[in-house]
């Protein structure tokens, strides 16, 4: 973190030795024909480059040729267990920061061009070898007319093939290229790098969301004008004033955050148990097998909430088992030994809303 974190990329030889990956070429495929999974079908034909976004029919995915296409499936972590725990290996950075597991599956040739990113990116290898040639640059200008944002110049400094199990960090904006040298998997680690517009309109939709601001305009001191389409200084001022009103503070910006970030993606829903237990039931069947978090789930807290999903609660600071629950994202059963009910009360509703489960996640 101290030499290469958003500073230099690193490429790591056997990082997890022996990894060849968990998700095969079928399975990639039948991901990619879901309309609650992210994919993208990127080809290149005579030197012509087409984009296909998912869900992708079957007839599509049966008729690619041998050789120059990539595969890209976003959030496997969220339908995949082997991928979420891959995405939890990388929990040396806070969870607010991780984002997902993308998988792409590349024939022979394929790639995406040579492109820049605008977050941190561990790329670990699966099955096969890909050769990425990357490196940091000015010029971050794309070619025109084209479905993908590739890069007009692509100037690299470094050359390296990987093999599975290899992995390559590369920092934001380092312009980088992989094209597959045969059949391959490619695990991509990403991080969330919101821009600052995108924070900022997040942010005021949720101020717009608690906005009560006292009184209506007046303007008893109106006169007569000659120029009714006019819109006059006094009003604007008036306005100006009205506006003035409209304030946020710190602990505004910590709420924000912390349910933002938490926010589920727009595919991602979470399916109750039915019949749900009794909070009595739950507790004994806790108390005996231990509870585990959704893989879909997101549990983030500071120091005045914890938030879930989107949701918010206050925290109590002397109570660990949630800030366990929410580190760990799975609790033994000896960690119920000491809850307290108000703890038990919540993970119980979690439990009812399908946010987490019973056992160990399998």
């Amino acid at each position: 973190m101290r030499r290469h974190w958003q500073k230099e990329a690193l490429l790591v030889r056997s990082a997890m030795a022996g990894f060849e990956g968990f998700v095969a070429r079928d399975d990639l495929f039948a991901l990619a024909m879901r309309d609650d999974v992210e994919s993208r079908l990127v080809r290149k034909e005579r030197g012509r480059w087409s984009l296909v976004r998912g869900p992708l029919s079957r007839t599509l995915l049966r008729r690619l040729p041998p050789r120059d296409w990539t595969l890209l499936v976003q959030g496997v972590n969220l339908h995949v267990r082997e991928a979420d725990a891959l995405l939890r290996k990388f929990a040396f950075i806070s969870y607010a920061r991780l984002d997902d597991v993308m998988v792409s599956y590349a024939a022979p040739g394929g790639g995406v061009g040579p492109h820049v990113d605008a977050y941190d990116v561990f790329l670990l290898q699966g099955l096969g070898r890909r050769r990425w040639r990357y490196g940091r640059q000015d010029d971050h200008a794309f070619r025109p007319d084209l479905p993908l944002r590739i890069l007009r110049r692509f100037t690299p400094s470094h050359d390296a093939v990987l093999g599975p199990g290899d992995m390559l960090y590369l920092p934001p904006q380092y312009a980088h290229d992989g094209i597959a040298l045969e059949a391959c998997t490619t695990y991509s680690i990403g991080f969330r790098a919101p821009s600052a517009n995108e924070l900022a309109r997040a942010f005021l939709d949720l101020l717009h969301d608690h906005l009560c601001l006292p009184g209506d305009y007046r303007d008893p001191d109106l006169a007569p004008t000659r120029e009714p389409a006019r819109i006059d200084r006094s009003m604007l001022a008036r306005v100006e004033r009205m506006l003035r009103a409209v304030r946020w503070g710190r602990d505004d910006v910590q709420r924000f955050l912390g349910l933002w970030l938490s926010e589920p993606k727009p595919t991602v829903f979470f399916d109750q148990p039915a019949p749900a237990l009794t909070r009595a039931a739950f507790a004994r069947r806790a108390c005996r097998e231990g509870i585990c978090l959704d893989r879909r789930t997101q549990l983030l807290y500071d120091e005045e909430r914890v938030y879930i999903n989107g949701d918010e609660v206050k925290r109590d600071p002397a109570d660990a088992l949630i800030t366990t629950l929410a580190n760990a994202r799975c609790l033994a059963p000896a960690a119920f030994a000491q809850a307290s009910t108000a703890a038990l009360d919540l993970v119980h509703d979690w439990y009812r809303n399908g946010y987490l489960q019973l056992g160990n996640g399998a």
